[in-house]
């Protein structure tokens, strides 16, 4: 939303003291609303974020190694092939876990495939992600922008290329960070520590 909307850069449009008039399309973002959202990596972050998108009317679209076929019925996402979505899609939101197959997942023929108007998205992992070629995607406008929330390398340096580029909109891999939420995340991981202990199963074993 603070991409399409380019939030960050009229904040700092005011607070620069910049804003000495109006006109109709000053700092004209994108609509959210009815647009086709792609997800890459469909897991249950992928299924909420599905499921708030169905909230502003947007045609979900969605890519996983494997078919979920319960959330098509439930959230009514639609499964394409990985060219497909990036073809469809105004946002692309990557959500994909870091793997060997996903790594460098998407480079500069993958941005090339989005439309020109479309917004890119990284909470996964910033390996997913060739950042030079990102950065010369923006740079050509093959896409109109990208918010990023995970770099290759974190924290990431302050004169980095992409960092100078205003429709990029850069956060510190905050995208579970609400005190409610980190609480919650606390609470889980002494309960699995107590359950251990005891001689239980932990609730989220990793296997």
């Amino acid at each position: 939303m603070a991409t399409a909307r380019r939030i960050v850069e009229a904040d700092r449009y005011i607070k620069e003291g910049k804003w000495k008039s109006w006109s109709p399309l000053l700092l004209a973002g994108m609509d959210i609303h009815h647009k086709t959202m792609g997800i890459v990596g469909m897991g249950s972050i992928g299924e909420a974020v599905a499921r708030r998108a169905k909230g502003f009317n947007m045609d979900v679209l969605y890519h996983n190694r494997s078919r979920k076929y319960k959330a098509e019925q439930t959230l009514g996402v639609r499964y394409t092939a990985f060219d497909e979505l990036l073809a469809q899609s105004d946002f692309v939101v990557v959500l994909a876990p870091l793997n060997p197959e996903t790594k460098g997942m998407f480079g500069k023929d993958q941005f090339t495939k989005m439309k020109t108007s479309s917004i890119f998205i990284n909470a996964a992992r910033g390996s997913i992600v060739d950042e030079a070629a990102l950065e010369q995607a923006l740079k050509r406008g093959d896409i109109a922008g990208a918010g990023l929330d995970v770099f290759e390398s974190e924290p990431i340096n302050e004169d980095h290329p992409l960092l100078q580029l205003d429709q990029v909109v850069a956060t510190p891999h905050i995208g579970s960070s609400s005190e409610d939420t980190r609480l919650a995340m606390m609470t889980l991981c002494v309960k699995n520590i107590c359950a251990v202990l005891k001689g239980d199963h932990p609730k989220t074993m990793v296997k």
